[in-house]
């Protein structure tokens, strides 16, 4: 761990299991009581200089960005090893969180005039909160914690960052390397498991939270917020449908739905986890669909023919075989696929299904997994309103042979991002705000640095 500068092994530790064998092959401090509230107290040490100065919070950044872009290789391959996603993308999750450091480093935050005049000025700027609790997900874990260090230390504040218990060695080697970019107590990463992420979330030193994760720990990381009216953003949960229209060429787009929803074995929030076809080109994709999830080749992501890895987790393959097996139970038909790969290791086959309702489980619900029901529709009003038909408000995407048609029906969609004859396409800039129970607050670009900012207002007698 790294805390207050200082390399920190811990007195207890556990063990990472690397998905492709399902074996530990490492182990990460336990982060205890006296070491969390040395964390914190690092942090708030650090928050009272920190804050001053905005240029040395530039140049830390930049230094950060290059100091992660030298080091792709090395945190590349510990993604790999304890998340399971191929290597080309797990360094390209790191050379993304060296992008996020880089361009967070260049955003401004506005002061703005908005009284000047009957002898009254009044400038409503923008000040850090001090102490941010940030927890990532074992899905992405480098490029999701870089983003939430980048906007934290921006804006002003001090961070104290968890990663999820299941892939916390690449984060943890990020906190060392941000050790030669920031001063002692700026960033400080710990491990450790749930009841961790509870502690650091009731500490009194925390006046900002950032999550991502489940809708369901969300809820309840809200909850513990309020008695002491912590801030909190939340990036949570997703049942991302896509809608393909009747125009589309079933041939050109069945690679992009693909990955669209297959990409890291499916475990994306904003994945396409519904696939509505219209009934004219539903035969020619879904056949199109199920020849590439047979032909993808499944393996370790170390090896360098592979182009998914396996499900990351043992909990996570479970839920995706009782979805699997609750979605045949209602009456649906496996196209391809739908079972594991071996027996060693949390491989499972991609996945098609057909002859679901929406009650079903599998549609119902996220499955965060390498499995797809395909769902014909014959009118396009319907299909919309089946895809807003649920609690979750994260993502989704429109599919057509003219996009100005895709685009008039953008706005009618009850989510917060939504792409056009494209899935998963995501730079620095774009805002993650979700709707309804996949989200609370704003995440990366300019709106969600702001998030990570407290409203001043300075009235003043005018020059």
């Amino acid at each position: 761990m790294t805390i207050d500068g200082r390399k920190v092994t811990g007195t207890d530790s556990y063990g990472v299991v690397n998905p492709a064998t399902g074996e530990i092959f490492a182990t990460a401090p336990h982060c205890n009581e006296a070491e969390l509230e040395d964390a914190m107290a690092a942090a708030s040490g650090a928050f009272r200089g920190w804050q001053r100065d905005e240029g040395a919070r530039r140049a830390a950044l930049l230094r950060a960005a290059e100091i992660v872009a030298a080091q792709v290789d090395e945190l590349g391959r510990l993604v790999t090893l304890e998340q399971g996603k191929t290597l080309a993308n797990a360094i390209r999750e790191a050379n993304g969180a060296a992008a996020r450091l880089r361009y967070t480093a260049g955003l401004e935050i506005p002061t703005d005039v908005v009284h000047d005049q009957d002898g009254i000025r009044v400038e409503v700027g923008r000040r850090p909160y001090g102490v941010m609790a940030a927890i990532t997900p074992w899905n992405y874990p480098l490029i999701v914690a870089a983003g939430k260090i980048a906007g934290a230390v921006r804006a002003g504040n001090t961070v104290v960052l968890k990663p999820s218990p299941f892939t916390p060695l690449a984060t943890l080697r990020l906190g060392e390397l941000l050790q030669d970019a920031f001063p002692p107590g700026v960033v400080n990463v710990i491990s450790g498991g749930d009841e961790l992420g509870k502690a650091m979330i009731r500490h009194p030193a925390v006046r900002k939270i950032s999550f991502t994760g489940s809708t369901a720990a969300g809820k309840h990381i809200l909850a513990a917020a309020v008695p002491d009216m912590k801030r909190a953003t939340l990036e949570l949960g997703g049942n991302d449908a896509a809608i393909v229209l009747d125009d589309v060429d079933p041939a050109a787009i069945a690679p992009k739905l693909f990955w669209g929803a297959f990409q890291n074995s499916g475990q994306v929030c904003t994945a396409i986890k519904r696939l509505y076809v219209h009934e004219r080109v539903y035969q020619p994709l879904s056949q199109a669909l199920t020849e590439l999830a047979r032909s993808v080749r499944v393996g370790d992501g170390l090896d360098p023919i592979s182009e998914l890895g396996p499900v990351s987790t043992e909990p996570q393959l479970r839920r995706v075989e009782e979805l699997v097996a609750d979605a045949k139970a209602a009456g649906g038909r496996i196209r391809v696929g739908g079972a594991r790969i071996g027996s060693r290791g949390y491989f499972y086959a991609p996945t098609l299904f057909e002859d679901l309702t929406d009650k079903a489980r599998l549609v119902a619900e996220e499955q965060f997994g390498p499995v797809l029901p395909l769902i014909p529709y014959r009118d396009v009003e319907d299909a919309i309103e089946r895809a807003n038909a649920t609690h979750y408000g994260l993502s989704g995407s429109l599919w057509s042979g003219e996009p100005a048609r895709a685009r008039a029906l953008a706005a009618r969609l009850d989510c917060g991002t939504v792409w056009i004859n494209q899935h998963l396409v995501v730079v620095p800039a774009s805002p993650i705000a979700g709707h309804k129970w996949s989200g609370y607050g704003v995440e990366n670009g300019s709106l969600g640095l702001l998030e990570l900012t407290q409203v001043q207002t300075i009235t003043q007698p005018r020059p």
